[in-house]
C-alpha cells in the first residue's frame, strides 16, 4: 500500500464498520428469518448440543451449522440479544469488503481497490443483508475468499474456504467455485491448470474440513438428515417453487438493479469494458465475469428464489466496477465520462423516488425520514451530473460514497425504528410473558413462531392455516393463541366470542380462551 492510499484505506474500513454496525443492536429481530437464526444457537446452547441444530425443541435439517456456531460464539461473549445474533454477519461483512478492497488492489491497482470496496459496502443490498441475522453473509465471504483464492492460485486456501462455505450452506459451497472455474477454463482453454491446483492435496482439506458435520449428522440422524437436508432443503427447492410469487424467471433483474443500487448506473458500462477493452487483465477480469454471470443464472433457472440469493454476485460486481472506476480515478482512461451514467442514475433515483411516495402514503409517520432520503438521493444524482459535465469521476465516485453512508444511517436510525413493530413478535411476546399462566397450552402461527420463541422461551404449537387455529379453538377451554389479524379473520363469530383479545400490535393478536 503506497504512502498516498494508507489513509484511503482506513477511510474504506471506517464507512464499511459504520454503515454495517451503526445501531446494530437497536432494532428487534425481524419476522420471519432474522429469529430462526437466533433461537437455533440459543437452543443449541440450552441442550448442550452443537451439532444438531434445533428448534422449538425439535431436531431440523435447513442448514448446516457455521452460522449458528458463530452467533452462539456471540451469545457467550455479548449476551442473548439483538446485537450479538447479528454481530457474526456484520463482522464478516467488514471482512467481505476488505477481502475485496486486497484483490481489488493487487489484480488491477490500489485505486481499484478501494473504489471496488466502497461500492460494495455502500450497496443497499450488501449492507443491509450485512445487519441481518442471516447466513447470506457469511456464504458469500467464504465463496468470495475461495474464487480469490483460485484467482491467485492460492490452491490450499481455496479448498479451505470452500469446505467453509459448505458448512455455511451445503453443497453450493462445493458446486459454486468447480462450476466456475469449469466454465472460466472452459472459456480460456487452459486445461493444464487442473495440474497445478493440487486436486488430491485439496479433497483431503475439503474432506477433513466439510464433510465431518455431514458425517456425524447421518450417524445420529440417518436417512432423516439426508431426505430433509439433500432431498427437500436443495434438490426438491431447486426443482419446485417454495415461493410462487417470486418464481418468474426475471425476478432478479429488479433485485439486482435495486439491490446493487447506486452502482448499477455503471454496472452495464463496467462489463461491457471489461469485455471489450481490458485485455492486459482479461484473465482476471473474464473470471469476474463468469461468477457473477454462473450466479445470476443459476438461480434464475432455480424454482425457489428470494432476494438475498444473487448476494454472492456482488462481490465480483464490486471488483468489476472498482476497476472501472480505478481506470477513471487514475487518470488512465481519457476520453470523456459517460452520459449513460447519471441518466441511468436518475431514472433509478426516479424509481426510488414514487417508492418513497408510496411510502409516504401508506405510513406517514416515515414522511420526515423519507423525504430527507429522497432529496439524498437526488443530491446524489445531481452530484454525478456535474462531476460527468467537468469531466472528474472522483466527484461523482465520492459524492455517491457519501450519500449511501448518509442513506444508511437514515434507513436504521430513523426509517427501520418506526416500521420494526410491524414485522417483528417482540412486543406481543413481552405482553405474552406478562400474563401467561405458565401451563394453559399456547398456538403460535408459523410466521411468528420463531420471533416468540425466542423472546418468550415458550415453544407452543405451530398452527399453519385458519384451519388449524378454528381447531384448537374447538378443542381447548384455556389456551392463549398468538396470531395474526389474517388467521383471526377467518373465525367465526361463535369462534371469536370464545376469545378474548389480550393484546393487539399491528395486526398480530394475543388471544385468550
Amino acid at each position: 500500500m503506497t504512502q498516498k492510499n494508507k489513509p484511503l484505506f482506513w477511510i474504506v474500513v471506517g464507512i464499511t464498520a459504520f454503515i454495517i454496525f451503526f445501531h446494530l443492536g437497536s432494532f428487534p429481530l425481524l419476522d420471519p428469518d432474522e429469529p430462526v437464526y437466533a433461537e437455533t444457537p440459543k437452543e443449541m446452547i440450552a441442550f448442550g448440543d452443537l451439532v444438531s441444530p434445533r428448534i422449538y425443541g425439535e431436531y431440523w435439517y435447513d442448514k448446516p451449522p457455521m452460522y449458528y456456531w458463530l452467533v452462539a460464539a456471540a451469545f457467550k461473549v455479548f449476551g442473548v440479544n439483538e446485537f450479538a445474533a447479528r454481530f457474526p454477519s456484520a463482522l464478516l461483512g467488514v471482512v467481505c469488503v476488505l477481502l475485496v478492497y486486497r484483490a481489488g488492489s493487487r489484480l488491477f491497482g490500489q485505486s481499484a481497490g478501494i473504489a471496488g470496496a466502497l461500492v460494495l459496502a455502500t450497496s443497499i443490498e450488501y449492507f443491509y443483508v450485512a445487519k441481518a441475522a442471516v447466513t447470506d453473509i457469511t456464504l458469500t465471504l467464504f465463496l468470495t475468499a475461495a474464487l480469490l483464492s483460485f484467482l491467485e492460485r492460492k490452491y490450499v486456501l481455496f479448498y479451505f474456504c470452500a469446505a467453509l462455505a459448505s458448512v455455511t450452506k451445503g453443497p453450493i459451497g462445493l458446486v459454486f467455485p468447480v462450476a466456475i472455474i469449469f466454465f472460466y477454463l472452459l472459456a480460456t482453454k487452459n486445461w493444464q491448470e487442473l495440474k497445478n491446483m493440487k486436486i488430491p492435496a485439496g479433497v483431503i482439506i475439503y474432506s477433513v474440513v466439510a464433510l465431518p458435520w455431514y458425517i456425524a449428522m447421518y450417524q445420529i440422524h440417518g436417512a432423516a438428515f439426508l431426505d430433509t437436508f439433500i432431498g427437500f432443503h436443495n434438490i426438491t427447492r431447486f426443482t419446485m417453487a417454495e415461493h410462487t410469487e417470486t418464481s418468474g424467471w426475471y425476478f432478479f433483474v429488479p433485485v439486482l438493479m435495486l439491490g446493487f443500487f447506486p452502482w448499477t448506473a455503471l454496472l452495464v458500462q463496467a462489463v461491457y469494458a471489461s469485455l471489450a477493452e481490458g485485455r492486459k487483465q482479461a484473465p482476471a477480469l473474464l473470471f469476474l465475469n463468469i461468477w457473477a454471470c454462473f450466479i445470476f443464472i443459476f438461480f434464475t433457472v432455480s424454482s425457489t428464489k428470494l432476494v438475498t440469493y444473487i448476494l454472492p454476485m456482488y462481490p465480483p460486481l464490486a471488483l468489476l466496477v472498482g476497476w472501472y472506476l480505478g481506470r477513471w480515478l487514475d487518470g488512465y482512461q481519457h476520453n470523456r465520462l459517460c452520459y449513460s451514467w447519471p441518466v441511468v442514475l436518475s431514472g433509478l433515483v426516479a424509481l426510488l423516488a414514487g417508492g418513497i411516495y408510496f411510502g409516504v402514503k401508506a405510513m406517514p409517520e416515515l414522511t420526515t425520514g423519507l423525504l430527507v432520503m429522497a432529496a439524498v438521493l437526488i443530491t446524489m444524482a445531481g452530484t454525478v451530473w456535474y462531476a460527468v459535465r467537468r469531466g472528474n469521476p472522483a466527484v461523482g465516485f465520492w459524492g455517491q460514497v457519501v450519500a449511501m453512508t448518509i442513506v444508511a444511517t437514515i434507513l436504521v436510525a430513523v426509517l427501520v425504528p418506526v416500521v420494526a413493530p410491524q414485522v417483528t413478535t417482540r412486543d406481543i411476546a413481552s405482553r405474552f410473558s406478562a400474563v401467561y399462566d405458565g401451563t394453559s397450552p399456547v398456538y403460535v402461527v408459523k410466521f411468528l413462531h420463531p420471533g416468540f420463541a425466542f423472546y418468550t422461551d415458550v415453544y407452543g404449537t405451530e398452527v399453519i392455516t385458519g384451519e388449524d387455529v378454528k381447531k384448537a379453538v374447538a378443542n381447548n377451554s384455556t389456551a392463549y393463541y398468538v396470531i395474526r389479524q389474517l388467521e383471526y379473520n377467518l373465525l367465526d363469530s361463535q369462534e371469536r366470542a370464545a376469545l378474548t383479545v389480550m393484546a393487539q400490535s399491528y395486526g398480530m393478536l394475543l388471544l385468550k380462551q
